[in-house]
C-alpha cells in the first residue's frame, strides 16, 4: 500500500469519529475539554459555532456523536457528549460579549427566510453579521419552529428555547411572525435578492382509509398537530385510555405528553419489532420509566366507534421475517385480532412536507415524491436564488441535521449574491498543532478514566407526571461533569509518526494498550495488510494508518479504529517518531 497521506486533513477528520459522525462537525472533544476545565463559557461558544442551538441539542439531539464514540470500543457506553453539551449551556455566564457584531449599515442585499426553524435560524445567524436585511417569515407568534411545537416542554423548558432563538432574532433580524406564507410568488417579487425556505415538513401523516376513522374523528388526533395545540395551550386534556399510533420519537413525545393531560392508560403501538422501532433507545426508556407500555407487532385493522363515541382499536399480530439479504416482511401469525380500548387514539406515524403555497411556473422543480429537487451540496432548487434547508429540503430528519444545511446553505446564499460558483464551496478551517510529547515539555495530558458512564439525575416521577412542563431531566452537577468529561479519550490529539527518526525499536508496541500498533512488511492489498496486523484490522469504514518504507524494508502500521489516542507510543519512544498534535477542524461557515 502506498504512504498515507498525513497533509489530507480529511484523513485526521475521520479519525475524530464523533465530530465526523456530527452533521454540523462540531468539536466535540474540544469543547470537553473545556468542560473538564471549568471553562463553561467556553466550551458553550464552541458549540454556537457550529450547533447553534447547545441549549436545546444538549437535551434533545439524536446524539449521532455518540454511537462513533471510540469509548463505546472499549466499554459499553459512550461519553455522555449530547448531556455535557448541556452543561456548557446551564452553567455558563453571559455571552454577549462573544458575539460577532451586527454592521449597521448593510451590504445591500436582502433576503427572505421562510420558517424561523433550527434551518432557517441557522442561515440568519450566519448572514446576519455579513450585513444581508434578513426577513424572516413563520405563522408562528415565536421563532423556534418544530423545537417550540413539536418537542415538548418536559424535556426543552421555553426558557431554553427562548433564549438561544432571542440570540439569533436580536441580530437585527426584520421578523414578519404570525404570517402564514400564502404564495412563493409574492415573496420572489417583495424584492428579495434570494429566498431561503425552511418550513419543516408540518402535515401528520394519517390513516384515512382504515375503516372507522372518520366515525369518532374529534377522539382521533394527528401527532404532531396535537403536540402543537398542546404546546401553544389550545388542547390541555385527553382521556384516561389513549393509544398511540407509531414507533419514532413523536410518538414518544405523544405517550409521555398524554400521561401528564390525564391518560392513565397509555399505550404505544407500533407495527414493527420493539427493536426496530425508528424511536431512540433513551425516548423509549424514557416512556417505558412512566409506566408506558410499548406493543410491538402490532397492525392497525380498524376503529371501533358506538354512537359516534371511539371505544377502541382492532390490531392484527404480526411477526417479522427477513429474506436472505435482510429485508424485512411483516407476516400474520394467524392469532384472533386484539382489542384494545381507547378514548383517544394519537397517530404519530411519520410526517410530509407542504408545498401546495408553491406555484408550479416559477421554475421550481418538484420529484415524483413531491418533494423540490435540491442539489445535496449547495441545497440550491432548480430555480436559481431559491434554497431549501432543514426537513423542507430533504425531507424529516432532526435538528441537528437542519442546523447543519442551513450553514451550507448560507454558505450559498452568500456566494450567490455576490455572484460567484455556489460549487465552489470554501475549505474547511483546518488546524494541526503539536503537543510535544515524549522527550519534550508535557503540554498534554491524557490518562484514561476508569469510570463508567454516569447517568444523568432525574426529577421525581411523580412531579414531573402532574406538570406537562416540568423538566425531567436535571442534568449533570459539576462534579459529575468533570467525571463525565474525563471518560473522554480525546480523539482529536492525533498520533503522527515520522519514519526518518523511527529506530524499530518497538517501544510503542510494546507499550501500546489495544496493540494497535504493528511493524511489518508491506502489502499491495488492503486486505492483506489488515489481515496480517498482530490483531486483524476488520472495520473497513476506519482507515489504517501506514508509514513509508523504514530502514528494515518494513512498514508502520497503525489500526485507527482501536487506537486510545493514550499518547504512550509517543512519551515511550526515544528519538520522538511519534508525535502528538492536536487536530480541530471547523466546518466552514458563512458571516461567523
Amino acid at each position: 500500500m502506498k504512504p498515507t497521506n498525513i497533509k489530507d486533513s480529511e484523513y485526521f477528520h475521520k479519525v475524530v469519529d464523533c465530530q465526523y459522525a456530527c452533521p454540523a462537525h462540531t468539536p466535540v472533544p474540544h469543547y470537553i475539554r473545556l468542560i473538564a476545565a471549568g471553562k463553561y463559557t467556553e466550551a458553550y461558544m464552541v458549540n454556537w459555532e457550529s450547533n447553534v442551538f447547545p441549549g436545546v441539542l444538549g437535551r434533545t439531539c439524536d446524539r449521532p456523536c455518540e454511537p462513533a464514540c471510540r469509548r463505546g470500543r472499549v466499554e459499553e457506553e459512550p461519553v455522555a457528549i449530547c448531556r455535557l453539551k448541556r452543561v456548557a449551556a446551564d452553567f455558563k455566564d453571559d455571552i454577549s460579549q462573544y458575539l460577532p457584531e451586527i454592521p449597521k449599515v448593510k451590504n445591500g442585499k436582502k433576503i427572505a427566510i421562510i420558517g424561523a426553524g433550527p434551518a432557517g435560524l441557522t442561515v440568519a445567524r450566519d448572514l446576519a453579521p455579513l450585513g444581508y436585511e434578513i426577513h424572516m417569515y413563520d405563522d408562528q407568534t415565536k421563532g423556534g419552529g418544530m423545537m417550540r411545537s413539536q418537542i415538548p416542554s418536559f424535556r426543552l423548558p421555553n426558557s431554553v428555547l427562548d433564549q438561544e432563538v432571542n440570540v439569533i432574532l436580536d441580530m437585527d433580524i426584520v421578523k414578519h411572525f404570525n404570517q402564514y406564507v400564502t404564495s412563493l410568488k409574492d415573496i420572489i417579487n417583495g424584492g428579495y435578492d434570494a429566498v431561503f425556505v425552511a418550513t419543516g415538513a408540518p402535515k401528520g401523516k394519517d390513516l384515512p382509509n382504515l375503516p372507522g376513522r372518520w366515525d369518532a374523528k374529534e377522539n382521533i388526533h394527528i401527532g404532531i398537530q396535537w403536540l402543537a395545540n398542546v404546546a401553544f395551550e389550545h388542547t390541555n386534556k385527553i382521556g384516561k385510555k389513549v393509544i398511540v399510533l407509531g414507533g419514532g420519537n413523536t410518538a414518544m413525545d405523544c405517550c409521555r405528553t398524554s400521561r401528564r393531560l390525564g391518560g392513565e392508560e397509555v399505550k404505544v403501538l407500533v407495527r414493527s419489532p420493539f427493536k426496530e422501532m425508528k424511536a431512540s433507545p433513551w425516548e423509549k426508556e424514557d416512556a417505558i420509566h412512566e409506566d408506558i407500555p410499548i406493543l410491538e407487532n402490532h397492525v392497525p385493522k380498524s376503529f371501533v366507534s358506538e354512537n359516534g363515541k371511539l371505544k377502541g382499536m382492532f390490531f392484527e399480530k404480526v411477526e417479522a421475517q427477513y429474506d436472505d439479504k435482510g429485508k424485512r416482511k411483516l407476516v400474520p401469525t394467524g392469532e384472533p385480532d386484539v382489542f384494545i380500548e381507547a378514548d383517544d387514539v394519537i397517530i404519530a406515524i411519520g410526517q410530509e412536507n407542504r408545498f401546495e403555497w408553491i406555484e408550479k411556473d416559477l421554475g421550481v422543480e418538484f420529484n415524483e415524491w413531491e418533494m423540490p429537487v435540491v442539489d445535496e451540496t449547495t441545497f440550491a432548487s432548480t430555480r436559481a436564488g431559491v434554497f431549501f434547508g432543514g426537513d423542507a429540503a430533504l425531507g424529516p430528519k432532526n435538528v441537528i441535521t437542519a442546523v447543519a444545511q442551513g450553514h451550507q446553505a448560507a454558505i450559498s446564499i452568500d456566494k450567490y449574491c455576490q455572484g460567484q460558483d455556489i460549487n465552489d464551496r470554501p475549505a474547511p478551517d483546518v488546524t494541526l498543532i503539536s503537543t510535544k510529547m515524549g522527550i519534550h515539555e508535557w503540554s498534554y495530558d491524557n490518562g484514561v478514566s476508569a469510570d463508567l458512564r454516569f447517568v444523568v439525575p432525574q426529577e421525581d416521577k411523580k412531579i414531573t407526571l402532574a406538570d406537562r412542563k416540568k423538566e425531567v431531566e436535571l442534568g449533570f452537577d459539576l462534579t459529575s461533569a468533570f467525571k463525565e468529561a474525563e471518560r473522554c479519550l480525546n480523539c482529536d490529539v492525533q498520533t503522527v509518526f515520522m519514519e526518518d527518526k523511527c529506530i524499530e525499536c518497538d517501544a510503542c508496541m510494546d507499550v501500546c494498550p489495544t496493540q494497535c500498533i504493528n511493524f511489518t512488511f508491506n502489502e499491495e492489498n488492503e486486505g492483506d495488510l489488515r489481515a496480517k496486523l498482530l490483531i486483524p484490522a476488520l472495520n473497513q469504514e476506519q482507515d489504517i494508518l501506514v508509514s513509508d518504507s523504514l530502514k528494515t524494508g518494513k512498514v508502520m502500521v497503525k489500526d485507527e479504529d482501536v487506537c486510545l489516542h493514550c499518547g504512550l507510543c509517543a512519551e515511550r519512544c526515544p528519538t520522538s517518531a511519534w508525535d502528538m498534535q492536536k487536530f480541530m477542524y471547523k466546518t466552514a461557515k458563512a458571516g461567523c
